[in-house]
């Protein structure tokens, strides 16, 4: 991008946000819409054409979705009497292809190459996360449904953001990759069980219809995509490119019907909400990394295993919350984690980055 224009479109951005919190002070945030909206968007553009800062335009972008949601909630709930929310499963379904796509059978391989790294990853975020999900639903005091929905997005496999951010933290991208593929192809049998152990108390769990949504939402597709590498990888480089493109913005997407069907809960409870799921998510980045410490892993391996389990498959969260028929209630918590994980996995993988690894042997 034009640095002219990269730096127009900043001191815009910058304008919009001096506006919006003096709107917002003086005569309410409920004035200050369509700055703060603008503000994310501006931004984003802005960020785009800034070495340092182009890792955060996706989260900006993210967090203009979710004002928009916030404010103008009537444009994303249904359209002539199609709900919006009967996208959310086919969404998730694009995005696990697009995981599959960019897979492929060497990821598994990283079970034979590095066991002990890859054990001691998938034990860790079938563990901390739910645990210190059930714990904080159990003091929180919300309404169950929501309560659970932070068990659930606890009991979530890993997403393919956690790879981007080993690779910008100079973490082992394989152990990454490979920590990802077996805890998603993991969740149709791992995910339902602990949402009928820890969440039980707060919501009726099926487990056994969970299990199937789950492999309709990952397994079938993912093997797609697997099936699409293997026969078509590189003879299609047009797709190849798009697919990440499609998956962002069905991210996005997502969130948006979420964040606007759950609109007076979260506006309710929202403050409180915001601070658990951040409680959650950094909790799991110390646990993880500590966790990995103790078992004498290198500090790369400790690196990816922290981001690994505090990043979570929020979209996936988000798509058997809507199977459950409670979008708008369990669905919350994941709509509010997704936002925050990329932020603060940016945030943890550019320190990371300028960090040193001492130790560059794996113990894997």
């Amino acid at each position: 991008m034009n640095p002219k224009i990269t730096k127009s479109l900043s001191i815009l951005s910058i304008a919009l946000f001096v506006g919006a919190v003096g709107t917002s002070l003086f005569l309410g945030i409920e004035y200050a819409s369509f700055l703060w909206i603008g503000f994310f968007f501006i931004c984003a553009l802005s960020f785009l054409g800034s070495e340092k800062l182009k890792g955060y335009a996706y989260s900006m972008m993210i967090f203009g979705s979710v004002a928009l949601a916030l404010y103008f909630p009537q444009y994303f709930l249904e359209y002539q009497g199609f709900k919006f929310s009967a996208l959310i499963v086919p969404l998730i379904q694009v995005i696990m292809f697009g995981m599959g796509t960019s897979m492929s059978i060497k990821d598994f391989l990283g079970v034979v190459k590095m066991p002990k790294g890859v054990l001691i990853g998938v034990l860790c975020q079938f563990s901390i996360m739910p645990f210190i999900g059930f714990t904080l639903a159990k003091l929180s005091g919300f309404p169950p449904e929501i309560a659970a929905g932070m068990i659930l997005i606890g009991c979530s496999p890993s997403g393919m953001a956690s790879n981007v951010m080993s690779f910008l933290a100079k973490a082992n991208l394989a152990l990454s990759i490979t920590v990802t593929s077996i805890t998603t192809l993991l969740a149709p049998f791992v995910t339902p069980f602990l949402m009928g152990w820890l969440a039980g108390e707060f919501v009726a769990i099926d487990v056994v219809d969970m299990m199937f949504s789950i492999v309709k939402m990952v397994i079938i597709p993912i093997g797609a995509g697997l099936l699409f590498n293997y026969f078509l990888r590189g003879k299609s480089k047009w797709l190849d490119d798009l697919m990440p493109i499609i998956s962002m913005a069905a991210i996005a997407l997502i969130l948006v019907v979420i964040v606007a069907a759950g609109r007076d809960s979260l506006l309710d409870i929202g403050p409180i909400l915001i601070v658990m799921v951040i409680f959650h998510n950094l909790a799991g980045y110390l646990l993880g990394y500590w966790s990995s410490r103790l078992f004498k892993l290198s500090e790369r391996d400790c690196r990816t295993i922290a981001i690994e389990v505090g990043m979570q498959n929020g979209g996936l969260a988000s798509g058997i919350a809507k199977e459950m028929g409670k979008i708008a209630t369990v669905g919350l918590a994941p709509a509010v984690f997704g936002p925050f994980m990329n932020v603060s996995g940016s945030i943890l993988a550019s320190y990371w980055h300028k960090k040193p690894i001492p130790d560059e042997s794996s113990s894997t």
